[in-house]
């Protein structure tokens, strides 16, 4: 558990320097860890099965039941989870900040129209629907990262749709109509670069989110196909464990739990920095 006891993270009031560290070295890990390390991530160790955490045998987080080493096996887990729950999260934005962006600055009919759908798809058991396409039909990567999207984006679109609708006063958007400028043209060279920065604050919330979404598909068997695994498959095997060998259970929610929480706060300091400056101007 050195790995997680070194990140420097604390618990109550997560300075945003910290959280931007704790992330850095998190995502550091994940992906030059498995490397430096001298085991496989599913290498079995027969004569170490199950031991504790230690040095004397090189396993320095223990190992599971058939003698793999947690720590790689965690860290390499990092790269699937952090990787699905970013380009997942980007996917998630770009779908919110285009359905809010056009629907906010059309306004009428097609904003209701549109809000009445983003509702309707909100209300849905998005979970559970996920559930059921990805136990349907063969699992893939793209089905995946759209599934996992597609259960993530309707906040940022609802926040997106009234700023847009606030911009589409504004005194730019105003200029670009009077020039003759095309709806499609507006939104895409004026409200939408104006949403970024609001984009960039949901992007902290978005990819915890989606990692917490994959990791538990993976929890239930249904993220990405084995021999890979992300967090979520490594805590359905550590509940497993939980008894004799707790430690297998511990690895890969400890450095979940760092991940989100660093996330979020990250986040949190992004939101106020952008509130501030709206503030000011």
């Amino acid at each position: 558990m050195s790995v997680a006891l070194g990140l420097r993270v604390r618990f109550a009031g997560l300075p945003a320097p910290g959280a931007l560290e704790t992330l850095a070295v998190l995502a550091l890990a994940a992906i030059v860890g498995p490397w430096l390390l001298p085991f496989a991530p599913e290498q079995p160790d027969w004569a170490h099965a199950s031991v504790a955490p230690g040095l004397a045998h090189g396993h320095l987080l223990g190992t599971d039941a058939i003698g793999r080493d947690v720590l790689v096996r965690t860290l390499a887990a990092g790269r699937i989870s952090l990787a699905v729950g970013l380009v997942a999260a980007v996917a998630a934005l770009a779908i919110g900040l285009v359905y809010g962006a056009i629907a906010g600055y059309s306004g009428g009919r097609t904003e209701r129209a549109m809000v009445a759908a983003l509702d309707v798809f909100a209300a849905l058991p998005f979970l559970l629907i996920v559930v059921l396409l990805l136990t349907l039909f063969d699992r893939s990567l793209p089905l995946l990262l759209a599934a996992i999207a597609g259960a993530v984006w309707t906040d940022l679109a609802r926040v997106a749709r009234a700023e847009a609708a606030r911009l589409r006063r504004a005194p730019f958007v105003l200029a670009a109509v009077a020039m003759g400028a095309s709806r499609v043209r507006i939104i895409a060279t004026h409200v939408i670069p104006q949403l970024l920065p609001l984009g960039a604050v949901y992007l902290g919330l978005l990819v915890p989110h989606a990692i917490l979404v994959e990791s538990f598909l993976g929890f239930l068997g249904l993220s990405v196909d084995e021999p890979s695994t992300g967090w979520g498959g490594l805590l359905a095997e550590g509940v497993e464990e939980m008894l004799d060998a707790p430690w297998v259970l511990l690895a890969p929610a400890a450095m979940l739990v760092a991940t989100l929480l660093a996330a979020t706060t990250l986040s949190d300091a992004l939101r106020d920095r952008v509130d501030a400056r709206r503030i000011r101007q």
